[in-house]
This record gives structure tokens, C-alpha cells and sequence, in this order.
């Protein structure tokens, strides 16, 4: 059973700057921040995607503060919650649910500074590569299996990355293995971070999680066209 990944949302208080550009990225789009006035008529609805419910969800512009051990493993940590180290200008974020069975996901928009946007992909491309296993030290949830997948190419730039969350509610409890799945594009100035995750329905039962193509290209077609 795929369930939508809202276990790693949260963001902290904080912003870090980076440099301007006026440069039109690969995907078409100028780079320049979007205001939240245009990341809600650029995300996707239910009218966009057939056999799917879009629904609203809260999203904060801060930059996130959660944290892990090792601390480079942080964006990876922050990622799986739909966020980045790096301040937005604005955020929205949806739950997209199947109307039958199947997978669905948990995405965030975030505008930034073209600097910024850049940085939040370089930022967890590196800590993928580097992290094979941390901590979740806010809830003391344990990761493992952190695997970079091939480059989807969405967008100007994307990172497409799996990991497994060791989930225990009790001392001594048997960790439940939950696969995540993270899919990080980004499109001029903005950032679309598509996350979910399978639960197990049995100890037995290890089929990984997965971003349907057909919401991550929905959404992307949607926001390469003018407002």
C-alpha cells in the first residue's frame, strides 16, 4: 500500500542568498522568482490530472532547520520533507492522492533567487552522494540505502534519489524498513520537490516507493507555460 509522505515535513526559521541571474534555463523558463500569486495558477489541480485528487497543504517559507548525523546529510533529511536549507519566496504545497489504487506523492514549489534554486539541487545531489546512511536527529528515526537514481532530465536540472526510514515508535520494537522516494527538479527559478513512500505491508514486503511520471510531468508542463 502507497501511502503520501508527510512523515519528514517541517521547516525552522533562517535564509541564505545567492547570486542573481537573468538567464533562461534549458526548460524555457526565465529565471526569476515567482510570487505566490504564481506559484498557486502555475501548480497543478485536479483538472490537470486525470485519476487523481490534488489538495492543499501547508507549506512555510523559512528555510528548513532539520537536522541529521552527520550533519552534510542534512539536505537529504530536509528534502524528504518537501523542503531545502535555503529560504523561499514563496512555497505551496499538495497532497496528490489516486482516486483508485496506486502510488500518489506529497509536492512542494518553491521560489527562490536563481542562485538559490540552483544551490538547493547542487546542495542534494552533493549530500546524496556522500550520505549512504544518518539520523533524523528531531524525531531519532535512523536512514539507510540513500541511493542517487539515474537523471530523470526534468526540467533545467533534476535528482531523483531513494532512501529506506528505519521506523521505531518503542524501545526495543523491530524497525519497520519504509521506503522513500524523492524526485527534486528544478525549472528556472523554482524548485518542485515530489516525495512518498511505501508502507510495508508485511515484513516480507520490500517493493520501493516511486513518483508517478504522469504528476511530475503534469506539473512541469503547467509551469513552463506563461502565467
Amino acid at each position: 500500500m502507497t501511502l503520501l509522505a508527510l512523515a519528514g515535513c517541517g521547516t525552522g526559521q533562517g535564509s541564505r542568498t545567492g547570486a542573481a541571474a537573468d538567464a533562461t534555463g534549458t526548460s524555457g523558463v526565465q529565471d526569476k522568482p515567482l510570487t505566490e500569486a504564481d506559484l498557486e495558477r502555475a501548480t497543478i489541480t485536479g483538472a490537470d490530472l486525470g485519476g487523481y485528487e490534488v489538495e492543499r497543504d501547508v507549506a512555510a517559507t523559512p528555510a528548513s532547520h532539520k537536522t541529521a548525523d552527520p550533519a552534510e546529510c542534512a539536505p537529504v533529511m530536509q528534502a524528504v520533507g518537501g523542503s531545502s536549507g535555503f529560504a523561499a519566496n514563496a512555497r505551496v504545497a499538495r497532497i496528490i492522492s489516486p482516486k483508485e489504487r496506486g502510488s500518489g506523492a506529497h509536492m512542494t514549489l518553491s521560489s527562490h533567487s536563481p542562485g538559490d534554486a540552483k544551490q538547493v539541487i547542487d546542495a542534494l545531489r552533493t549530500a546524496v552522494d556522500r550520505c549512504k546512511t544518518f539520523k533524523d536527529i528531531l524525531v531519532d528515526f535512523d536512514y539507510d540505502a540513500v541511493q542517487l537514481e539515474p537523471d530523470p532530465a526534468y526540467g533545467d536540472e533534476s535528482v531523483s534519489l531513494r532512501l529506506t526510514q528505519l521506523a521505531s515508535f518503542s524501545e526495543g520494537e523491530e524497525p519497520v524498513r519504509v521506503p522513500y522516494a524523492v524526485v527534486a527538479v528544478r525549472q528556472g527559478a523554482t524548485v518542485v520537490m515530489f516525495t512518498n513512500f511505501n508502507r510495508p505491508s508485511g515484513s516480507k514486503d520490500t517493493e520501493p516507493a516511486g513518483i508517478p511520471e504522469a504528476i511530475v510531468k503534469a506539473q512541469l508542463n503547467k509551469l513552463s507555460k506563461p502565467a
